[in-house]
């Protein structure tokens, strides 16, 4: 069974970048599309970026486009979240999920999650 794993958040200010991992282990990671979501205190969970199998085609939604980047190594094992221009809103918990349809940015599309990694952007 697919396990996932994010790591790389952390505390940045508005403005900085950070990349986020999201390693797989357990079965082939390029059996999946992977998807990124967020989720800030009091919100529902946000998908903002994914990608399909084999990382040639990517889906952003409207609040990360220009600013956030997804890709994927099938051979590491390996998805990233390459984050810039960060602003305050950007503040949650940030989790990858393996999915089943391409492209999709809901959640209910995805059964295996990550248990999720923080990120903090203030000044």
């Amino acid at each position: 069974q697919l396990q996932l794993v994010e790591f790389g958040g952390g505390l940045v200010q508005p403005g900085g970048s950070l990349r986020l991992s999201c390693a797989a282990t357990g079965s082939a990671l390029d059996d999946h599309p992977i998807g990124w979501f967020r989720q800030a205190p009091g919100k529902d969970r946000e998908g903002i970026l994914c990608i399909n199998n084999s990382g040639d085609r990517t889906l952003n939604a409207d609040s990360v486009k220009g600013r956030f980047t997804i890709s994927r190594d099938n051979a590491g094992h390996t998805v990233f979240l390459r984050m810039t221009s960060l602003k305050l809103e950007d503040t949650g918990v940030y989790f990858c999920a393996a999915g089943s349809l391409f492209p999709s940015l809901l959640p209910d599309d995805y059964s295996e999650w990550g248990q999720g990694t923080q990120v903090t952007v203030s000044s």
